[in-house]
């Protein structure tokens, strides 16, 4: 691999750096750096940063490659710049055995956009009976570390205990899809005063905090790791919070959508806003702004949730559940973390690299930009604004709720170990 000189980035919104990339690590960052030879990248104004990692991503394959494949989801990875992803369990077959996640896995590895990293669901075929081919799945060659029944919440204490004590013998981590399915039975929205005069049913946020609260409680009792996905009320938060204060090992993580929407635009009755947990109120978004800040959510995941047309293009109560978010998490993140002054760029890659690579133990992934690192890194335009167009994304979905909307940002270059898979916003 020839040498790559980026001239002039702003790493992690510092002062302008040279990086020089020398195969699939960084040789040198600095000042003045010059390489004979080199691809030279002009970065001046442009903020690098580490690779990003998400910890939540719906690729669909197996099984409904209609809506998404791994690799129309790893190039819309890329895209997004990101070099790293997770792929959820709620596959067709789910991925459940160690046969489906090394496929998964080896499917990622074939397409080279981003590495893929496959989670197993919790309980066989994510029913919430039976523990899954946990211990097979760690030790095939996905080395999954992550378990989620994503989609489904683990909703008994019992089953949720034994995957606890399951994974903790080999430092593994349960992501819990925090939802309690009686009090949130024909749910379509969520509970307040917007569902109320819609006339929509409510998904109440104590569906949603009961089950973290036992969880954490659980995690606790067994000293074992606990993550929560797509957190997304002000009460969850204090609960993380209070748990993180006792010394649990909880983890969290908001979606982007849930950092800039709010259940308001459901008065319009367009499915591209429903979604699972739900947008909440103006309240939630405002706590979960300042708990990324202040470090009580640990992450920012994605929750990519691609659908094919039909399944959005049609009345709200049929519509499934979700929103794509690779190709635009890292703008909704500028707008509401770092245009507001909540984060900086270096909190930016902690909460979008350095923290999920660790939570889900991916190697080589969340490093500093410095010598001898991996060369897993991004490149942002911080100061383009543009409006959304689906029509552009590399995702095979176009579920997205920010349609014809202005945004900040824009990733220029992604490079994936020194390639590049990204270069002045066309994938390679």
């Amino acid at each position: 691999m020839s040498k790559i000189l980026i001239r002039g980035a702003k790493v992690l919104g510092g002062e302008p750096q040279d990086v020089l990339i020398d195969g699939e690590v960084i040789e040198a960052v600095g000042s003045g750096l010059s390489a004979e030879g080199a691809e030279v990248v002009e970065a001046a104004g442009k903020v690098l940063l580490p690779g990003l990692v998400d910890l939540h991503t719906h690729l669909r394959e197996p099984g409904r490659e209609d809506s998404e494949t791994v690799l129309t989801g790893t190039r819309a990875a890329a895209s997004g710049g990101y070099t790293a992803v997770f792929a959820m369990a709620n596959t067709f077959p789910v991925a459940d055995t160690a046969g489906v996640v090394e496929q998964v896995y080896r499917l990622g590895q074939e397409h080279g956009y981003c590495d893929v990293q496959p989670i197993g669901a919790v309980t066989v075929g994510l029913e919430g009976r039976k523990l899954a081919e946990l211990g097979a799945m760690h030790e095939s060659a996905a080395g999954v570390t992550v378990f989620s029944d994503d989609g489904k919440c683990v909703d008994d204490a019992v089953i949720m205990r034994r995957a606890l004590e399951y994974v903790k013998a080999f430092g593994g981590v349960v992501a819990q899809h925090a939802q309690e399915p009686r009090l949130t039975e024909g749910a379509q929205m969520n509970e307040g005063v917007v569902s109320a005069e819609l006339g929509l049913g409510g998904w109440p946020a104590v569906a949603e905090e009961s089950i973290i609260a036992r969880d954490v409680l659980l995690a606790e009792h067994v000293g074992s790791r606990v993550h929560i996905c797509h957190l997304s009320t002000a009460g969850s938060v204090e609960i993380v919070r209070w748990a993180k204060s006792r010394g649990i090992d909880v983890t969290a993580e908001v979606t982007p959508h849930h950092l800039l929407l709010t259940d308001e635009l459901v008065r319009s009755y367009n499915p591209v806003y429903k979604v699972n947990p739900p947008l909440r109120t103006e309240r939630d978004v405002l706590a979960l702004r300042e708990a990324l800040a202040d470090g009580t959510i640990d992450i920012v995941a994605t929750d990519h949730a691609p659908h094919p047309h039909e399944d959005k293009d049609c009345e709200w109560a049929a519509a499934a559940m979700g929103m794509v978010g690779l190709e635009t998490a890292l703008s909704v993140v500028q707008e509401t973390m770092v245009d507001t002054g909540l984060l900086t760029w270096a909190g930016v890659a902690d909460r979008m690299s350095v923290n999920p690579a660790r939570i889900g133990r991916a190697a080589g992934h969340g490093r500093p930009v410095s010598a001898g690192e991996p060369a897993n890194l991004t490149l942002l335009d911080t100061e383009y604004r543009g409006l959304v167009d689906p029509a552009g994304f590399a995702s095979r979905s176009r579920n997205t709720p920010y349609e014809g909307r202005e945004l900040p940002g824009r990733v220029t270059h992604t490079w994936l170990r020194g390639k590049a898979t990204l270069v002045d916003g066309k994938l390679t």
